[in-house]
């Protein structure tokens, strides 16, 4: 963190804005949006404000003359935008006395910034990249600007009127805590929102026990939290990672992901990797058990999709039979994860009309599956945790009657940095396996790896092309 975010109160004395045309112009109306009271210095002469009402005009004090002879008595900051030079000798004076000075787009003679603001009343977000790129900056300004509703000031407003009230009475601050998240997250909240803030005030008197109102049962979410780029977690999960009191986590789910977690959260890692010793199942429904009969809110993290080889199913089953309620929110599972980021198609019209999802992450369970149902040219076949098992896959399906020139590719740490894709025949599947060096990684075999962008890069795409010509 290159610059530390602060919030300047206005309202303790004059801004001194400096500048000509739209780029001032601007700045003026950021300020007075504010609440400031600005000495306003036109370095090209035009100082008409006709576009203001009458009380905002009331609070700019229009500079004449030299903008350098402009006293800095009482300035609490001061800005420059499209001053050119005249704004650099500005800058320069107000470091000499020690006022924040921020000159539009010129890092060097600036001793702030001003980042891109979402601006709903009493919640304002500010966005920043330390100057490197304002248009990022704004990109994500946007996307807060999608998530946010458009009444969440008016709910940090309804909250503020209450808070002596409430905290008199609820001394406690992590029962304090609780007892707010119950008002935002539930039907008082949103009637706010909804812009029933009588109904909501009303029903917030009617609560005769506050501290009791913040008990509540604990609360289990199954959450998805996808192959690995935090950016495809759904906003259903990010919510539930921000609730969490307590995140159950597995190996797979990468660190990006983690950290979107509420920071005082508590985080355990109930995950294992082939060839080391896990915990176990029931040790983990225990825990998930144990944390919600305690009260807290407890977020089962698992990479890729619950239900998608997570195990998701049996421990839903041990929270039904312990009666802990729990919610499960869908994460996309890897094999999607890698059919997007190479661009495979898994189902292509007329080629690929089925879909064959299995796992087989030791040799033992790939000696297990009925090969034979895999054969159809028509179907893909998606394998998970595949790797070590491999050499079966590949004998397992080329008995089975599958062609060793079936295209395959193996899509390791799909949607991370440091994903690999390498794409093949089935009878080289061993080989690519090698090449990718290590996992988690997903088998997918079928025609449609033709089609996707690693094969399309290779000199697979001659080979093939002039194999389908034979057949033909």
């Amino acid at each position: 963190m290159q610059y530390l975010p602060v919030f300047l109160d206005l309202r303790t004395g004059p801004v001194l804005l400096v500048g000509a045309g739209d780029l001032a112009r601007a700045k003026l109306r950021l300020l007075l949006a504010a609440g400031a009271h600005v000495r306003f210095a036109a370095t090209d002469g035009n100082d008409e404000l006709s576009d203001f009402d009458t009380e905002t005009r009331s609070r700019i004090e229009h500079v004449s003359g030299d903008p350098l002879a402009v006293t800095l008595d009482n300035v609490i900051a001061v800005l420059c935008a499209g001053a050119g030079e005249t704004g650099e000798a500005v800058a320069a004076r107000a470091r000499a006395k020690g006022i924040p000075v921020n000159v539009m787009d010129d890092l060097r003679h600036s001793t702030f910034i001003f980042p891109a603001i979402v601006d709903r009343g009493d919640v304002v977000v500010a966005v920043g990249t330390g100057g490197a790129s304002p248009v990022v900056a704004r990109r994500v300004r946007e996307r807060i600007e999608a998530l946010l509703p458009s009444r969440i000031g008016e709910l940090a407003s309804f909250i503020g009127r209450f808070r002596k009230s409430i905290h008199a009475r609820i001394p406690d601050f992590a029962q304090r805590r609780k007892f707010w998240e119950r008002i935002v997250d539930g039907p008082i909240g949103e009637m706010v929102l909804a812009g029933k803030s009588h109904d909501a005030e009303a029903a917030l008197h009617a609560i005769a026990d506050p501290a009791a109102f913040t008990t509540s049962a604990g609360f289990v979410t199954l959450v998805g939290a996808g192959p690995g780029d935090p950016d495809l977690l759904t906003v259903k999960a990010l919510r539930a990672l921000q609730d969490a009191d307590i995140v159950f986590y597995d190996d797979l789910v990468s660190a990006e992901v983690l950290d979107r977690a509420r920071r005082d959260a508590a985080r355990v890692s109930v995950g294992r990797r082939i060839g080391k010793p896990g915990i176990g199942q029931d040790a983990i429904n225990r825990l998930l058990i144990e944390a919600a009969q305690s009260g807290k809110r407890a977020v089962r993290l698992k990479g890729g999709d619950p239900f998608v080889f997570g195990r998701g199913g049996e421990e839903i089953a041990a929270l039904r039979e312990a009666g802990v309620a729990y919610d499960v929110v869908p994460g996309i599972t890897a094999g999607l994860g890698a059919a997007a980021e190479s661009e495979v198609p898994l189902t292509f019209r007329q080629k690929a009309t089925r879909i064959t999802f299995l796992t087989a992450h030791k040799a033992k369970d790939a000696e297990t599956v009925d090969w034979s149902a895999l054969t159809d040219v028509k179907m893909t076949v998606v394998v998970y945790m595949g790797i070590t098992a491999a050499d079966s896959i590949r004998t397992g399906l080329l008995a089975a009657g599958r062609s060793p020139q079936t295209p395959v590719g193996v899509f390791a740490r799909a949607t991370r940095p440091d994903a690999k894709a390498v794409v093949g025949t089935l009878d080289e599947l061993p080989r690519l396996v090698a090449q990718v060096e290590k996992g988690p990684a997903i088998l997918i075999i079928g025609d449609v790896v033709a089609l996707s962008l690693p094969w399309r890069n290779s000199e697979l795409a001659q080979l093939h092309s002039t194999l389908l010509m034979a057949a033909e």
